[in-house]
């Protein structure tokens, strides 16, 4: 049960880890905060440009900041025809430390998000969800529904969590042979074997070995907040969107790494099939970050679909 806890943040878990970070990984941000409701800041950073539709990204975790969708080209080629919004959600990264007592729930999350909306005077904008981030842009779209313009969910968590279908024991039994020797000694706070059950974890997580290595090269360590992962988590496990996806009226893609044993293939073409209309595509050389490993193709398919 607990490698079904975690394996959502899987495509992040490992950022907790004490793994230098590589220059390659590092972005020059020059963001700005807005206030949010119970008290804090919120952190926000915006590249590219052009007449586009602006395109918000939810960043997968939760309880991580945005810095990894950095990491590759994509975001900086689909920038090149539009305004790409990243932000940190609360309690992450350059966004305020959770107060004693704040709560940090779904609601919360989607309040948040709707609050940077309204601060960027932005009557629609284009969202895009990865990971957690997918089941956090299908509740936001829930919500706030006039004001997505298109919607692209991207290796996404189920609509109700505990039908997201977790691979790794059917694929990699040997790695999670190995990550439960390391299960004892990280219940009772030792970091080393935290590190090395994460780093067992991370191997599972790509089609590209070659990908997976440069991805850790890149990555930074300190991006992880065990509690806000924790809040969320107990406070997502109550919902079900199932219902509301036959609502969606705007324009969705819905795209799938077809080796992503962190959520299977099968959980996003069952979200494609809930929501009228919407695209499927499937990512032939991906695991859970088609965005990374194949980002031209990814480009290929997510350009003509937000213009």
């Amino acid at each position: 049960m607990k490698l079904m806890r975690f394996a959502l943040f899987a495509i992040l878990s490992f950022l907790a880890a004490s793994i230098s970070s590589a220059s390659s990984g590092a972005v020059t941000e020059d963001g700005q905060t807005i206030d949010i409701s119970g008290g804090g800041k919120l952190y926000y950073h915006i590249t590219g440009g052009g007449s586009g539709t602006p395109l918000v990204v939810l960043n997968g975790g939760p309880g991580f900041d945005h810095r990894h969708m950095h990491i590759g080209t994509a975001f900086d080629a689909l920038g090149k025809g539009r305004r790409i919004i990243f932000y940190d959600q609360r309690g992450n990264g350059r966004s305020a430390p959770l107060k004693p007592g704040q709560s940090c729930t779904l609601a919360d999350q989607i309040e948040d998000l709707e609050a940077l909306r309204a601060h960027l005077k932005l009557d629609k904008w284009d969202v895009l969800g990865h990971s957690w981030g997918g089941l956090l842009s299908m509740a936001y779209s829930a919500r706030h529904p006039e004001h997505v313009e298109r919607l692209i969910i991207v290796d996404s968590a189920a609509p109700k969590f505990s039908d997201t279908i977790f691979l790794f024991g059917q694929i990699f039994p040997e790695t999670i042979e190995r990550r439960a020797a390391y299960t004892f000694a990280d219940e009772m706070g030792d970091k080393a074997a935290s590190d090395a059950g994460i780093r067992e974890y991370l191997t599972m997580l790509f089609y590209s070995t070659e990908k997976r290595d440069n991805f850790i090269a890149s990555i930074h360590s300190d991006a992880f907040t065990k509690e806000v992962g924790a809040a969320v988590q107990r406070d997502i496990a109550r919902f079900d969107l199932n219902p509301e996806l036959p609502k969606f009226k705007f324009p969705t893609l819905v795209v799938t790494g077809r080796y992503d044993i962190n959520v299977a293939p099968l959980v996003a073409y069952k979200i494609h099939n809930a929501i009228p209309g919407s695209k499927f595509v499937v990512f032939d050389r991906s695991g859970h970050i088609p965005f990374y490993e194949q980002p031209d193709e990814f480009v290929a398919a997510v350009e003509p679909f937000l213009k």
